[in-house]
């Protein structure tokens, strides 16, 4: 005998159901088909002629984790905490060959795991090269490739372009739903020349999304107003000429776009120091812009977080990363939001899964799958635990993947 529908779908009761994309419901239900499509979300009241499974705390749709460097993971506590940004860099440089290719797979094979497990449905990959392209499409995780090119003189710049090349174009043979962009890596380490190059080929080739490390440093404007500061001395002490640079007078974020077209969709990452000012450049100059802040790498880094309230205030819509386990103790979202959350407690949980869900997917091009409980869309369901008597997530609370 034929199975009825309802038969064939689990229904989940939380005490909070926080569908995104509209407001959280008390005793919820999300029924689930078998393939993981979203069927309906009721109140519990509505089933209760129905077997339900009991969470006991939050469900939420998958997260999506907008910044990480998956190829990084086996420098996972290799690098001294709180040392700056600049010490951080010269550490990543100095051992990053260091490992055995065995060891690195294994260890992009275990963040890989780990994101899964802790609720992450897709992910905004950065790669400097392939060693994790092939993890990657074997992954039930959702990747959108940034693949990354930097240079430090317009010397380098011809060949960096011929590698980047070869990188993107493994990127999109990664096939299946993963999408893949080529993305300068910062306004510190790019010249005009390779800025246009990724804004160009992006748009030809690719899912035109740049991500972009942005004002992680407060002496990253610097460079761009005066050409002084750290950033201005170490491609000289790296063997570099930078007599080609010239000063903007303007903060880094507004110089470095001035290379980028309008219709790119901009994915600005940590943001330490951006003033409203950049926002709303950003804002007028962009058709689409995100920004994505990785708190606990800032924390790991600098010991410093973005304001988020002027962030906000400006108009930013904020995503979450994670960066890499070379900054960072874990590859987790909530971990994430618990870190913002701790500095800045007047911040709605609902607001910032928002964050950690539709508003990643938004700035990844995977809504139409991804980041809310709407119906037909297959986000996966995360269970959060310990949530307090207003349905805010505690300092207790713990990720997990239930679907």
């Amino acid at each position: 005998m034929a199975r009825k529908y309802w038969e064939m779908t689990k229904k989940y009761w939380a005490d909070m159901v926080f569908p995104i994309h509209e407001n959280p419901i008390k005793d919820g239900v999300v029924e689930v088909a078998e393939d993981g499509t979203i069927i309906a979300i009721r109140e519990r009241a509505e089933y209760v002629d129905h077997e339900v499974i009991k969470i006991e705390g939050g469900l939420c749709p998958g997260f999506v984790n907008t910044h990480c460097h998956m190829e990084l993971s086996f420098m996972f506590q290799q690098i001294p905490e709180q040392t700056g940004l600049v010490d951080f860099v010269k550490h990543v440089v100095a051992i990053r060959d260091n490992f055995t290719a065995e060891e690195e797979q294994a260890a992009i094979q275990r963040a890989n795991d780990e994101m899964w497990n802790n609720g992450i449905a897709a992910v905004g990959d950065i790669s400097n090269d392939n060693r994790s392209f092939a993890i990657k499409k074997a992954s039930p995780l959702r990747f959108h490739t940034f693949v990354e090119v930097f240079d430090l003189s317009p010397t380098n710049t011809e060949n960096t372009i011929n590698v980047g090349k070869s990188v993107f174009a493994e990127a999109l043979k990664l096939g299946g739903q993963h999408t893949a962009s080529i993305t300068p890596h910062a306004p510190y380490s790019c010249t005009p020349e390779l800025y246009r190059f990724c804004d160009e080929r992006t748009a030809e080739e690719g899912s035109p999304i740049l991500s972009i490390h942005n004002q992680e440093n407060p002496e990253e404007n610097d460079l761009f107003l005066t050409k002084t500061g750290i950033w201005s001395e170490l491609p000289v002490a790296w063997g570099f000429p930078f007599d080609w640079f010239k000063p903007y007078g303007l903060n880094s974020l507004p110089a470095m776009c001035q290379h980028l077209s309008h219709d790119n969709q901009m994915l600005f990452v940590h943001n330490t120091f951006t003033e409203a000012q950049d926002v709303a450049w950003a804002h007028d100059h962009f058709s689409n812009v995100y920004w994505a802040t990785c708190a606990n790498a800032n924390i790991f880094i600098e010991n410093n977080t973005p304001n988020y309230d002027k962030l906000l205030n400006a108009g930013a819509i904020l995503t979450i990363g994670t960066d890499s386990l070379a900054s960072n103790w874990q590859l987790c979202v909530l971990s994430e939001l618990k870190a913002i959350k701790a500095r800045f407690p007047h911040l709605k949980t609902a607001d910032l899964l928002q964050w950690a869900t539709l508003n990643g997917a938004k700035a990844l091009r995977f809504e139409e799958d991804l980041g809310s409980f709407e119906l037909g869309k297959r986000p996966g369901l995360v269970h959060i635990s310990n949530l307090d008597g207003n349905g805010e997530m505690t300092a207790n609370s713990v990720a997990k993947r239930v679907v």
